[in-house]
C-alpha cells in the first residue's frame, strides 16, 4: 500500500466537491459486479454526466503526472475514475474488485492490478467510513485527509465500514500495470524510490546512479507486458 499525500490541493478538493454537489447520483449497485453488489450500499455520480466526465479526466491527467503513482504502479491502462458517496448507514462490505473490467465506451478490457481511493472528505466530517484492507499482517484501517490517496492491490479483500454520521466522498479507479507480477512490481518500486532518494541527497556518485538506473530500466524492459 502506498499513501500519496496531497494528490489534490485544498482548492482542487473544494472544486471537485462543489461540482459533485450539483450532479446526478445513482445507486452504486449499478457498477458492482457479481457478489460485490450484494454488500454494496452507496451512491455513485452519474458517469454519463459531462461534469463528472470532466472531473474524471482531470484526475486521470493527475495520475499520469504523479511520479510516485507511476513508480508504484507502472500503469499501462487506467479505468475512468468513479466518484462515490456514503451517508448514514451506507457501507460496502468485504469484497474483491473484479479481475477484468471493460473500459466504458470501448472494446478494451483492463486487468485490475492496483486500486486507488482518493479521499475528498476530511476525516472529521464523517464518522465510520474507514477503508479496511485485509493484508498478511492483519486488517489495516485507513482514513486519510481530503486530497490524499491510497494505492493498494486490487486482489486484496477490502471494505468501507458503515458511515454513522456525516458524508464520505471519494474517487476510485483501477489500474493495469505494465508489470503483472506483484512482488516484482514492489521490488521495482523500492528500487526506484531508493534511486530517487540517493539522487536527491547527493549520497552517491553519478556513475553508481547510472548503474542502478540501468538495472531498473532493463528489469522493466524484460518483464513488462503490453
Amino acid at each position: 500500500m502506498v499513501i500519496i499525500k496531497q494528490l489534490f490541493s485544498t482548492s482542487e478538493v473544494k472544486h471537485y466537491r462543489n461540482t459533485l454537489s450539483n450532479v446526478k447520483w445513482q445507486d452504486g449497485k449499478q457498477s458492482a459486479m457479481g457478489m460485490a453488489a450484494d454488500v454494496k450500499s452507496n451512491s455513485q455520480a452519474d458517469p454519463a454526466d459531462e461534469q463528472v466526465k470532466h472531473l474524471a479526466n482531470g484526475l486521470l491527467s493527475r495520475l499520469g503526472q504523479n511520479p510516485e503513482i507511476i513508480s508504484a504502479v507502472l500503469p499501462h491502462k487506467i479505468f475512468p475514475p468513479c466518484f462515490n458517496r456514503y451517508v448514514k448507514s451506507e457501507t460496502y462490505g468485504f469484497h474483491v474488485d473484479a479481475a477484468i473490467m471493460r473500459i466504458p465506451g470501448t472494446q478494451d478490457v483492463l486487468r485490475s492490478d492496483m486500486s486507488m481511493t482518493l479521499f475528498l472528505s476530511e476525516p472529521e466530517e464523517y464518522e465510520g467510513g474507514e477503508l479496511i484492507i485485509a493484508t498478511e499482517f492483519g486488517e489495516q484501517k485507513i482514513k486519510l485527509s481530503a486530497g490524499d490517496a491510497l494505492v493498494y492491490p486490487s486482489s486484496s479483500l477490502h471494505m468501507v465500514t458503515p458511515v454513522t454520521k456525516g458524508q464520505r466522498l471519494a474517487a476510485i479507479c483501477w489500474m493495469q500495470s505494465l508489470v503483472p507480477d506483484a512482488s516484482l512490481r514492489q521490488t521495482l518500486y523500492q528500487l526506484d524510490r531508493t534511486i530517487q532518494q540517493m539522487s536527491s541527497q547527493g549520497s552517491a556518485p553519478r556513475e553508481q546512479l547510472d548503474s542502478l538506473h540501468h538495472v531498473y530500466h532493463n528489469l522493466i524492459r524484460q518483464y513488462s507486458q503490453f
